[in-house]
């Protein structure tokens, strides 16, 4: 059985923003995590380009529409392999296959009976592209998201039937499993308790999208050509692929991960769309928060703009990984602020983590030969090691419930502990006594055992830093051998030769 996440299918409007990079690193973690754990991971990304958008875009540039999306994505591609992100799969909503596959859908949904011409009017905002519930009907009125004066619509759509769906859409979002945190599942049980309404899932005067067959002058809505991409990315077929080769190949997603902006798409109109095709539902959608900075909104007007390039050139993508991954408890906004960033990197990093392992393998190296010491029994301290394993099952426990945030807290109190352990044993008092060799090398076992543990564990939030500890060690994890076995206290073995240590991170200055 495969394990299928995906991050949204990002807007090729702009370059990635820190939003972005946030979503992707989540889902880069529970990717690497369910790998670890033995599972057969489709971990899938990609770039939304269609839509009335990015038709006006690519026109205010002076380019094609194509020409726009080629420069974006390559983009997106280009920041997913400097944040050294594990995706399996990468859709891009302009390639032929994904269009075979939105045709072929269509086709179902049109032989349930869903689909019927109509006349959509209202207020729509081109940045969200979405009709806006204006009860004033003013020209004036913003979009709360953009601030951007919403354009009046009045024109000849294609229609789902939305409402018919409504008895199956209450059954699954009052189920607790599908739609998480639940201030998110209670936002949508509320909507969808005023009624659903039929939507339209075309337009006419968007000339840069898929043409719907057989209705001329229709390009179809942006949202239900970009959330196939979920789909179409599974397929293996490059020229003509076909639905059942995708839901053969792993369909349904276990967890769409989104930003809490987009939740009504993913919880109410695409589960009704795959029931009206017959195909299976999504097991999880996750609606996380939004991210401020210093306590104010990020916006181009306020110049408040976190740029992720400058972040991972300045401070590397392992320290952005650990505030954002340690710092935010996924489903809640968070806020970047920069002395906090220092502070918990150099505190969490530098002198908690990084400290334990190169003052521990130094005495080790000075005492025993430049070896891991023996750990046999004749001194009997089992603190670390009850401390450890249960470190590993909350650890575990957080991760399956997609608790990041408390799954490296938990790594955290176990380097703080290991720290407060060697500080209290003082071995480095003890091993001017000839008579405590044997208790030192139990003591400094316990230590190193507890760091390689550590490391094992950082290995899906911080995979560079989790090698660089797994090189102090003697390069002892195996990575052909089962990860979770290899969380088994007492795996390190006593005479290994430990390397010279060195920083595993650098300080961060304060600006």
């Amino acid at each position: 059985m495969s394990f299928v996440i995906t991050t949204p299918l990002y807007y090729v409007n702009d370059k990635p923003h820190l939003g972005s990079i946030y979503t992707t690193l989540i889902c880069d973690s529970i990717a690497r995590y369910k790998r670890l754990s033995g599972k057969e991971v489709i971990f899938i990304t990609g770039v939304d380009e269609h839509g009335l958008k990015i038709q006006r875009t690519a026109n205010n540039k002076g380019v094609a529409p194509q020409t726009h999306c080629d420069e974006i994505s390559n983009i997106f591609l280009k920041n997913w392999k400097d944040w050294d992100i594990s995706y399996n799969k990468f859709v891009r909503t302009s390639s032929k296959k994904h269009e075979s596959i939105v045709n072929e859908f269509y086709s179902r949904v049109k032989k349930s009976n869903d689909i019927y011409m109509g006349v959509q009017k209202g207020w729509y905002c081109v940045g969200c592209e979405e009709f806006k519930d204006n009860p004033e009907n003013s020209p004036t009125h913003k979009c709360p998201v953009h601030q951007k004066t919403l354009e009046w619509k009045n024109e000849e759509n294609l229609f789902f039937k939305l409402s018919r769906y409504q008895s199956q859409i209450e059954d699954l979002i009052n189920e607790p499993s599908f739609i998480q945190p639940i201030e998110r599942r209670n936002e949508i049980i509320n909507f969808v308790s005023k009624g659903l309404k039929d939507f339209s899932i075309s337009r006419t005067n968007v000339s840069w999208g898929i043409q719907v067959p057989d209705t001329r002058n229709h390009t179809f809505y942006v949202w239900f050509d970009a959330l196939l991409g979920y789909v179409s990315a599974i397929s293996q077929h490059k020229n003509n692929p076909t639905l059942d080769e995708s839901i053969n190949n792993g369909w349904p997603a276990d967890i769409h991960l989104i930003g809490k902006d987009i939740l009504r798409f993913h919880a109410v109109y695409w589960p009704a769309m795959l029931l009206s095709a017959g195909m299976k539902l999504p097991k999880k959608v996750f609606g996380h928060g939004f991210l401020t900075r210093e306590g104010q909104k990020m916006g181009k007007s306020l110049g408040n703009v976190l740029d992720p390039n400058l972040l991972l050139s300045k401070y590397g993508k392992e320290a952005v990984r650990w505030y954002l991954l340690k710092d935010i408890s996924l489903g809640s906004d968070g806020d970047f602020q920069n002395k906090r960033f220092v502070d918990i990197i150099n505190n969490d990093l530098a002198n908690t983590i990084g400290n334990l392992v190169n003052r521990t393998s130094s005495m080790s190296r000075k005492w025993f030969d430049n070896k891991v010491p023996n750990n046999e029994n004749s001194y009997f301290d089992n603190t670390l090691e009850q401390c450890s394993k249960e470190t590993v099952v909350n650890y575990i426990k957080h991760f399956n419930s997609y608790e990041l945030n408390l799954a490296a807290n938990v790594i955290l109190n176990l380097a703080i502990n290991a720290n407060l352990y060697l500080n209290e044993k003082q071995p480095w008092v003890l091993i001017k006594d000839e008579n405590k060799i044997t208790l030192v090398s139990n003591i400094i076992y316990n230590v190193l055992e507890s760091t390689r543990i550590i490391g094992l564990l950082l290995l899906p939030l911080m995979p560079d830093l989790s090698k660089k500890i797994n090189i102090q060690l003697g390069s002892i994890y195996k990575e052909d051998k089962s990860w979770i076995d290899q969380l088994d206290w007492g795996k390190l073995k006593h005479e290994s030769i430990l390397p010279v240590p060195t920083p595993i991170i650098e300080k961060l200055e304060y600006e």
